[in-house]
C-alpha cells in the first residue's frame, strides 16, 4: 500500500499494530516514549521488552523524533491513558497542521482528573477534526502471531473510517466500520473494570457460573453508563463491547483479569503494581467509572464494588456478599 502511518507508543499493542501494518507493506514509523527503548528496538529490530520473539518487518522503522512522526498524514496513539495528555502537549509544540491529519486512538481508558475519553483529550489539546478509534477483542500476542481477529474502527467521519478500515484490514485482522465513536471508545474502557471483577472471582476460586454472571450483568452496567454518556446501547452487544469483554475476562493474557486474580488471592494492589512492566488500564479506569457513576447517579454495583476492593480496603469476600444480598429485582438492561 502507498499509505504510511506513525505510531506513538511502543508497548505490546502499539508494536503489534506496527508489525501488522508493515507486513502489508504499509510504511510505519514507531515511536517509544523512552529514548533508550527506541535505540534498543532500532538495534535489535524487535521489541524485546513488550513483544519479544517477533521480528520487525522491513517496512517498520523506529523513529526517535516526534517532529518526523508528524510528517505522516495518519497518527496512531497507543499510549496508556494517564500519559496521553502529557505526550499531546509535547506534540502541540511541533509544527504541524493537526486539522489536516487523521488521529486514531487505540488507548482504552478514561482520564481520572477530567473523566474524558482519549478522543476528547486529543481534540482538546490539538484541535483535531479527523478522529477515529480502534477497539475490539485484540490480545496483542495473538494478533502478532497472525491468529484470526476482528476489530472495529469508529469515526464520525465515514470517509476517515473507510480509509482506516482499508489500511488495517488484512487476511488475519478483519476490521468492521462503526459510526458510534463514543460507544466503541467507552466499551474498550469499561470492559477492563468488569475484567478486574472476573479476575477477582478467579482468585477466589469461583467457577464459570460466577464469571458468566459477572460478564452478563457487567455488560448491563456498561450499557447503562454508556447511554448516559451519549453512546448507542446496541454498540455494547458488538465486537467492541461483548466481544472485547468476553476476551478480556477469559484470556490468561489479559492484564486486567490477572490483576484481579492476584487481588482475589489476597495480594495488595501496590505490591502487584510494583512487579508489573505493562499497564493494566482498568486499575485507573475504575476510579473514573466510580466518579462518573456517582455524578450521574448510574447504578453500577459490580464496578463500585471493584473500586471499594481496590481503593477502600474492602475484602473481596465482603464485596461478593454485598453483591449477592442486594434487593431482589427483575432482570433487565436498565
Amino acid at each position: 500500500m502507498k499509505e504510511s502511518i506513525s505510531i506513538i507508543g511502543a508497548g505490546s499493542w502499539g508494536t503489534t499494530l506496527a508489525i501488522n501494518l508493515a507486513r502489508k507493506k504499509v510504511r510505519v514509523k514507531l515511536y517509544g516514549v523512552f529514548h533508550q527503548h527506541n535505540l534498543k528496538m532500532s538495534r535489535d529490530r524487535e521489541n524485546k521488552v513488550f513483544l519479544p520473539g517477533v521480528n520487525f518487518p522491513p517496512y517498520l522503522s523506529v523513529e526517535p523524533s516526534l517532529d518526523n512522526l508528524l510528517k505522516e498524514d495518519i497518527i496512531l496513539i497507543a499510549i496508556p491513558v494517564k500519559y496521553v495528555r502529557k505526550i499531546l502537549k509535547k506534540i502541540a509544540f511541533c509544527r504541524a497542521d493537526f486539522k489536516k491529519k487523521v488521529f486514531l486512538s487505540v488507548s482504552k481508558g478514561i482520564e481520572i482528573k477530567t473523566l474524558k475519553r482519549v478522543s476528547e483529550i486529543i481534540n482538546e489539546e490539538l484541535g483535531v477534526k479527523k478522529l477515529a478509534v480502534l477497539s475490539g477483542p485484540t490480545i496483542a500476542k495473538e494478533v502478532a502471531k497472525g491468529i484470526p481477529t476482528a476489530a472495529v474502527i469508529a469515526s464520525k467521519d465515514r470517509r476517515v473510517g473507510e480509509r482506516l478500515q482499508k489500511i488495517f484490514n488484512s487476511s488475519n485482522f478483519r476490521v468492521y466500520l462503526h459510526d458510534d465513536l463514543v460507544g466503541v471508545e467507552l466499551s474498550g474502557a469499561l470492559k477492563n473494570v468488569i475484567a478486574l471483577s472476573c479476575g477477582i472471582s478467579d482468585g477466589l476460586g469461583f467457577g464459570t457460573n460466577t464469571k458468566s454472571a459477572l460478564i452478563t450483568r457487567g455488560l448491563v452496567e456498561m450499557m447503562r453508563i454508556g447511554k448516559e454518556l451519549g453512546a448507542k446501547p446496541k454498540t455494547f452487544w458488538g465486537i467492541s463491547g461483548l466481544g472485547d469483554l468476553a476476551t478480556t475476562c477469559f484470556s490468561l493474557h489479559s492484564r486486567n483479569r490477572m490483576v484481579g486474580e492476584y487481588i482475589g488471592r489476597g495480594q495488595k494492589l501496590k505490591d502487584i503494581l510494583a512487579k508489573m512492566e505493562m499497564v493494566a488500564e482498568g486499575i485507573d479506569t475504575v476510579k473514573s467509572v466510580y466518579a462518573i457513576s456517582k455524578k450521574l447517579k448510574v447504578d453500577m454495583p459490580i464496578a463500585q464494588e471493584v473500586y471499594r476492593v481496590l481503593y477502600k480496603n474492602k475484602t473481596p469476600h465482603k464485596a461478593v456478599e454485598d453483591l449477592m444480598r442486594r434487593s431482589l429485582k427483575s432482570e433487565g438492561i436498565s
